[in-house]
């Protein structure tokens, strides 16, 4: 019996040291990549996943005195606050009416510029018009803020001066709380749509040639092997980076939002990104804002979730 117990013990030991040896050999096999995918690695340890410690103070009376160990364990307390909050419901709507316009109208368009890009014959003009689109991502918020006031100020903004040379009075762009959520939304596509399109041309470069070569010979135009050869191509990569997107949907970016933000268009503009900054930064419930920022990710979660088991369901490779 005790020959048996041993042998057994062996025979895992033995197990465990070829797995070790195995997964040596994969890491000495392809080391340089490993070395090469380290950097970011660590970034998504340091900044994504160890703050994840964090999340504890949600359901705690936090404070930064006592620390995460002496502070005062409340459970549910938080998110129950938040819920029964009257204004969480018009946050609520604001954050999703940002997001699904983003979605309506920006998602689209880097496919269909891409595409445009991939038709052109002269390398020259792609290459200056990508130059030229790319340009903006690389501008700060607050850059692009300043231009939107420059030119839409009622006062002194470009557009009102040409509207009233021509005769026609004043608009409120800036103060107009029916066009604010479209104003971010044109933001968004002016500073985004270009650098949104490396990834789509990357993919309609990886198409296989003769598959258009076959569409012409089955006498195709240019529209039709668009539509029955690229889209389908890239039809997988568009879908992964919609459940993407899907998951930041509660995100329509701080930055933003805060520096448009005024008093005119509070009741549209109040979104959780500036209402954490409000309650959690200035007014210091940490405890409070931690517990937003939860929602907001359990959110996100449940729609990559979703959006990933459909895709598999009909019958698309999904994210996972």
């Amino acid at each position: 019996m005790e020959r048996e117990i041993d042998l057994q013990q062996k025979v895992t030991v033995y197990k465990k040291e070829a797995k070790i040896r195995s997964l040596y050999k994969l890491l000495a096999k392809d080391k340089y990549l490993y070395l090469l995918a380290l950097p970011g690695i660590i970034y998504f340890l340091v900044i994504k996943y160890v703050p994840m410690l964090g999340i504890a103070i949600a359901f705690q009376d936090y404070s930064p005195y006592l620390g995460f160990a002496e502070s005062e364990w409340v459970g549910v307390k938080h998110f129950q606050t938040l819920f029964a909050n009257p204004d969480f419901w018009l946050i609520f709507r604001n954050t999703l009416a940002i997001s699904f316009l983003n979605l309506l109208l920006f998602f689209p368009l880097p496919i269909i510029l891409a595409i445009m890009l991939n038709e052109l014959k002269s390398q020259f003009y792609k290459r200056t018009v990508q130059s030229i689109i790319y340009l903006p991502h690389f501008l700060s918020w607050v850059i692009i803020a300043t231009l939107t006031f420059m030119m839409l100020s009622q006062s002194e903004g470009l557009i009102n001066q040409i509207l009233v040379f021509f005769g026609f009075e004043k608009v409120q762009f800036l103060t107009n709380p029916n066009t604010f959520w479209l104003m971010l939304t044109s933001q968004s596509i002016w500073k985004e749509v270009g650098w949104g399109t490396i990834i789509f041309l990357a993919a309609i470069a990886g198409v296989n040639t003769q598959l258009y070569e076959a569409a012409k010979m089955d006498g195709a135009n240019r529209f039709q092997q668009i539509w029955h050869v690229t889209l389908p191509a890239i039809r997988n990569v568009i879908l992964i980076l919609l459940i993407l997107r899907l998951g930041d949907i509660m995100e329509v970016g701080f930055e933003q939002v805060f520096l448009m933000y005024n008093g005119a268009v509070a009741e549209v503009a109040e979104v959780f990104d500036t209402y954490v900054y409000r309650v959690g930064i200035q007014q210091g419930q940490f405890s409070y804002s931690t517990a937003i920022g939860l929602f907001k990710s359990l959110v996100g979660l449940i729609l990559v979730v979703g959006a990933n088991h459909l895709a598999k369901k009909f019958g698309e490779e999904g994210i996972y």
